[in-house]
Order: structure tokens, then sequence, then C-alpha cells
């Protein structure tokens, strides 16, 4: 695709290509905005994580909740017209909606903030130090906001009223709603048994912690395993639950149509103990060396993974001030078990992988 590089701003339709365009022997252009040059580094790096998780929990939310929304107010047809939320084909529909939106907009926002659009997958990344507890805190507030905000575009912009809030269907009882948040839950009604048989936010977490913060050679397309962990977890929770595994995702559509449960408390507590369920589960598989078990000899295993987390470093370009504010330093999506070790410092800074998950994620 032949496509020039991009200008060194906005470009004006009053000055000549030219002018505008850097030149062939412009390695490095710099963009960065002036203000920045008045903010220390910190304070830059939160500014860029928190407008990244807000634009991309906005975009994420948009797209979902728009699909939820034609779904949940189409007319009625079929067998199942008493209750779209039973329908199989509309499940599929809105499991469908939430997975790719999650997977598309967490592999576009990677690299800027680690796409992880969840107050509970933040939460999880601060628990295992894979972000530290001021950004992580900064970062909740934003997703927050960008879940109310998507939440309204849809209520504005499409003609029909705003049905996309979770409720318990299916005879569900609080206590099971939080359970389910928590983890999948397979219930013999004629019994009156429940069993809980695989973390649903936790899997989601869990997904995140394997596929983008963990070292591999598929970290790259991790967003695609994180879109098909909730494109699951929603096909088993949307019946019961409304399939929220994310307090932003809930909490936005209440707030615009101004309408609380009095259960609404089930669906922050159950993300959160998912979370904290997977960060535990998470660490004490590290604690075990997972990595030793599929080969032949443990500590060339370990020391392989050493090895090459040292090359890394050595080969890491120098961090200049102007690639930290213009976001350049978060080109490397191969680093986030060096940040773990390395302690709980700003992550942003060096390793977007490692919030990752994110992205992201419902």
């Amino acid at each position: 695709m032949n496509v020039d590089r991009p200008a060194r701003g906005l470009r004006v339709p009053w000055k000549t290509r030219k002018h505008q365009l850097p030149n062939r022997n412009e390695r490095h252009v710099e963009r960065r905005l002036w203000v920045l040059d008045f903010l220390p580094k910190t304070v830059r790096g939160h500014i860029v994580a928190c407008v990244g998780e807000f634009v991309g929990t906005f975009m994420f939310l948009l797209f979902a909740l728009g699909g939820t929304n034609v779904v949940n107010t189409a007319p009625a047809e079929g067998q199942n017209a008493v209750d779209l939320s039973a329908n199989p084909s509309k499940i599929m529909y809105i499991a469908l909606v939430f997975g790719m939106s999650l997977a598309v907009n967490a592999w576009v926002f990677f690299r800027i903030s680690g796409g992880l659009f969840n107050p509970a997958v933040t939460l999880g990344m601060m628990v295992v130090g894979a972000t530290s507890y001021i950004r992580g805190a900064l970062i909740i507030v934003a997703q927050i906001l960008g879940g109310i905000a998507a939440s309204a575009v849809v209520s504005a912009m499409l003609p029909n009223v705003l049905a996309v809030r979770t409720e318990l269907g299916g005879g569900t009882t609080v206590v099971q709603g939080l359970f389910i948040e928590v983890c999948r839950l397979m219930s013999h009604r004629s019994m009156g048994l429940t069993s809980g048989q695989m973390f649903l936010t936790a899997q989601l977490v869990f997904t995140i912690f394997m596929l983008a913060t963990e070292k591999h050679e598929g970290t790259f397309i991790a967003p695609v395993g994180i879109g098909l962990s909730l494109f699951v977890a929603e096909l088993m929770g949307v019946f019961y639950t409304g399939g929220s595994v994310n307090p932003a995702r809930s909490f936005g559509p209440c707030v615009v149509t101004h309408q609380f449960h009095t259960y609404h408390w089930i669906y922050w507590v159950g993300p959160i103990l998912g979370a904290l369920l997977a960060s535990v589960f998470y660490m004490f598989i590290k604690a075990l060396e997972y990595e030793t078990v599929n080969m032949a000899d443990p500590k060339q295993a370990l020391a392989e993974k050493f090895d090459r987390s040292t090359a890394e470093k050595k080969n890491d370009p120098p961090m200049s001030r102007g690639n930290v504010a213009s976001g350049n330093t978060l080109n490397s999506g191969n680093t986030l078990d060096k940040s773990v070790a390395e302690g709980p410092a700003d992550t942003y800074e060096r390793s977007p992988a490692l919030e990752g998950g994110h992205a992201a994620r419902h």
C-alpha cells in the first residue's frame, strides 16, 4: 500500500505537502505537544494511559452496547418471542458483538494503554504488580467514564430506547447471580443443586495474564484469545445475569437510564472476586515455575527464559525524554514478564502489553 508518512501535524490545505511531510532523511519526527514539556514524566504517562483507556472503553462499549440494543429492541419473532434473551440466535449475536468489539479495540489500543477496558482487569493487574496502584486507580476512573459516555451516545444515537442494562433472568437469585459473575454456574433446577465449574471473570482475567502479561511468541495475537474468552463467557452469562463481567459495562447504562436494581452491587463484587481469584492463581503457578513442566531440563528452561530477557534488555534502545512523551516507548509487545520482575513501576512507559488485556476487557 503506497501511503506517505504522517505529516508533522494536522495538514492544512493552504500549505504544500512538501513543507508539511517529513524529509526522507528524518528518522524521527517529533509531534509532541509543547504543553507536555512542563509536565513530569510520570504525569504525562498517566495522561496517556487515561486517555487511551477512556477512548478504548468508549469504543469497545459503543459497538458492544449498540449491537446489544439492536437485539433487545428488535421486533418479537419466533417461538421465543416473549423473552428475546432466551433466543439462542440472539444470545449468539450479543456474545459475538461483545467478543469481536473487545478483540478489535484491544488490538488497536494494545500499544497505547494496554487495552484493559475493565476495572476488574485493572485491579488484577494492580494486584500482580503489573501496574502501579496510582495509575490503576486513574485508569479505573477513565474506564467508568468511558462506559457512561458510550451508553449516553448509544441512547442518543439509536431511535429506540436504551435496553442494554444487565438484569437477572431465568429465575436466577441474587446469590446465584453473584456467583455466576464470579464463575460459570451449572444448576439442576429440579434438585435445587448448584455447583461452580469454571470462573467467568477469573477466566477472562487469567486469559489476559497468560496471553498478554506472559511473554511468549504469540503475545502479538493476544487480543484474539481475549476476545474469544469474553465470547465464551457471554454465551453462558447473558441469559442469567446479562453477562456483565465488567463493572463499567453495567454501571454506564444504569447512570444514563437513572435506574439501578437493588442487586446492582453484584456486578461490582462478582467481577472483583473473580479478578482476585485469577490473580492469586496466576501468582501461584508463577511460584511453581510452570515454564519448567514441559522441559526435560527445568534449569535449562529457566536459563533460556532469563537469557532471552537479558538479551532484550541489552537490545532495547535508550529511553529519551522525547520518546517517552511521544509514546514511542510503547512499542514493545514482549516485555511483559520483565516489567513484572522489575517491580510495580509505571508499566506504560515500558510495556503496554503488560496491561493488555485489556485489554480490555467487557
